[in-house]
C-alpha cells in the first residue's frame, strides 16, 4: 500500500473535479479524500495499491471534461489504512 498527496492546479474548481474524482476513486479501490482549496488548487490524498494509485493520479492530471489542469505535485505519505474516499470540502 502507498499514499500521496496531490495537489492539482489549474482551472479545477467550479468544473464537477472533486465528485468526478470520487467516482473515478471508487471505481479504481482507493481510499482518501479530495478538497478545494482557498488558492483555487484541488488537494487530495490518494491510498491504495501501486497500479491503482498510479491510475488515479493519471485520472487526476488529466481531470473531467472542463478541467483545464496546469501542473500537479505529489508527496509520498505513510499509508494509514484508510476506507473509502470522500469529498471533504
Amino acid at each position: 500500500m502507498i499514499r500521496q498527496r496531490v495537489i492539482v492546479h489549474g482551472r479545477v474548481q467550479a468544473v464537477g473535479f472533486r465528485y468526478s474524482a470520487l467516482l473515478e476513486a471508487k471505481r479504481l479501490g482507493v481510499a482518501g479524500w479530495i478538497r478545494n482549496r482557498s488558492d483555487g488548487a484541488v488537494e487530495a490524498e490518494i491510498e491504495g495499491d501501486a497500479p491503482s494509485v498510479d491510475a488515479m493520479l493519471g485520472w487526476l492530471d488529466d481531470g473531467p471534461p472542463g478541467a483545464d489542469v496546469t501542473s500537479i505535485s505529489t508527496t509520498n505519505l505513510e499509508p494509514t489504512g484508510e476506507r473509502g474516499f470522500r469529498v471533504t470540502g
